[in-house]
């Protein structure tokens, strides 16, 4: 429970609930980029069905309060039924805390010194991914938690749905903290190495409570994620549209939330780059007008993870293109929803490179050397060539040209989350 430590209320929130005084209640918006329908829940506050893309304000008066999401809820029309994840008594308007697992928004608001104290809080275990960013009052503070946590919880801990907090499945002291006298386990570290601004053992204080100005407003995200991973023997500095960028070294990864409807998203690897304190420089390949942060899509040549969110008959599409050439061996894996097709490259195209293409650091793409409408295809009117038939025989589920559709698109039920791995 991070700010809620206990089934009681911490003798810290106790302490500061008598400083609490008048102030207009925080906006707390909450807001689904799941490609998929979740129940929000809040505490106080209640519950609303929220579709992919639906928001719902909350107007949360000094003291504690509560978020979190729902998942394959039924209702009936007088709001009762059940959820598969964090139940709150089989009522849509939650009055009481839920079942576990699940990912929890925590608040104390306007608390010790006029400060609202906030985490997101894996105590209780996880279910949906979530954001916690404040939007007001000068203060920039997000946190996320973003991680694979369901695809990759320990057996004893699964759950439909979710990954459970030890304490539910154990019932132990050393999990639960009964005696308020406990440390990390081998489970919370399992939470902890995948998101490590979020709580992960009931006295995990010092590394997963933040502060804002009393009076700030906040946004809860719940959202899909795409695992970003590097296995590379080398760092690389990964970029993605929308998402940024980020360096990473050798077996390092980083999470991103994706909001349900994107299209044209790209993630790709960049490489041999050279970055100042302020994010600016320039990199060998895939450079995105030589900001650390890419905000525009990268310079060919570069190896690309394509897709579009919740698309027609909500499915996800995705594929691997070498339409802008290649730069690093990559593989893009759906890795939930009973989706299981992953493309892969990882032939040795800089090495076999034919000459005209031929760059530093990869292996370019004929529309950026003889930029001609045989290979721009412009008009919208082209064909495969004898450049195409090569990054197509080495790699034969990739785009290899702008009109290679039927053999190079794949397709997921939205709400899957995913992986690119570079170097795989």
């Amino acid at each position: 429970m991070g700010l809620f430590k206990t089934p009681l209320i911490s003798s810290f929130l106790l302490t500061t609930l008598f400083f609490a005084s008048c102030h207009a209640a925080t906006l707390i918006n909450i807001q689904n980029h799941c490609s998929y329908t979740v129940w929000a829940a809040a505490v106080p506050g209640g519950g609303r069905q929220l579709g992919p893309g639906q928001s719902w304000s909350l107007d949360a008066n000094p003291g504690t309060a509560r978020v979190w999401a729902r998942t394959n809820c039924t209702f009936d029309g007088s709001g009762n039924g059940t959820c598969e994840t964090r139940d709150c008594g089989g009522r849509l308007q939650c009055q009481a805390y839920g079942t576990p697992p699940n990912t929890l928004a925590e608040f104390a608001l306007n608390q010790f010194n006029n400060m609202d104290f906030f985490d997101i809080s894996l105590v209780d275990g996880f279910n949906v991914p979530m954001a916690l960013n404040s939007t007001s009052n000068g203060c920039t503070r997000g946190i996320q938690c973003s991680a694979d946590i369901v695809g990759q919880c320990p057996d004893e801990l699964r759950a439909p749905g979710g990954c459970n907090n030890p304490c539910t499945v154990f019932r132990t002291d050393e999990y639960c903290c009964y005696s308020g006298n406990c440390g990390p386990t081998t489970y919370s570290k399992f939470f902890k190495d995948r998101c490590p601004v979020a709580y992960s053992n009931p006295n995990d204080d010092q590394t997963s409570t933040f502060t804002c100005p009393g009076g700030t407003n906040y946004d809860v995200i719940f959202s899909a994620t795409f695992n970003i991973q590097n296995h590379c023997s080398y760092t690389v500095w990964a970029a993605a549209v929308p998402g940024g960028g980020m360096q990473l070294g050798s077996g390092q990864s980083w999470s991103l939330n994706v909001n349900a409807g994107t299209t044209g998203g790209r993630v790709w690897a960049r490489t041999n780059c050279n970055f100042d304190a302020s994010g600016n420089g320039k990199c060998e390949t895939g450079d995105c007008g030589g900001l650390l942060q890419c905000t525009a899509y990268g310079t060919p040549p570069n190896t690309l993870a394509e897709f579009a969110l919740n698309q027609y008959s909500n499915l996800d599409f995705f594929d691997i293109s070498l339409v802008d050439g290649f730069n690093v061996a990559m593989a893009f894996n759906p890795t939930s929803n009973g989706c299981t097709r992953g493309i892969s490259c990882t032939a040795d195209i800089v090495g076999e490179c034919p000459a005209a293409l031929k760059t530093t650091g990869g292996c370019n793409n004929p529309c950026t050397v003889f930029k001609t409408d045989e290979y721009c295809c412009n008009s919208g009117s082209c064909n495969a060539t004898t450049y195409s038939e090569f990054f197509k025989t080495r790699c034969p589920d990739a785009y290899s040209y702008p009109k290679d559709d039927q053999t190079s698109t794949f397709t997921c039920p939205s709400g899957t989350n995913y992986e690119v791995i570079f170097c795989p």
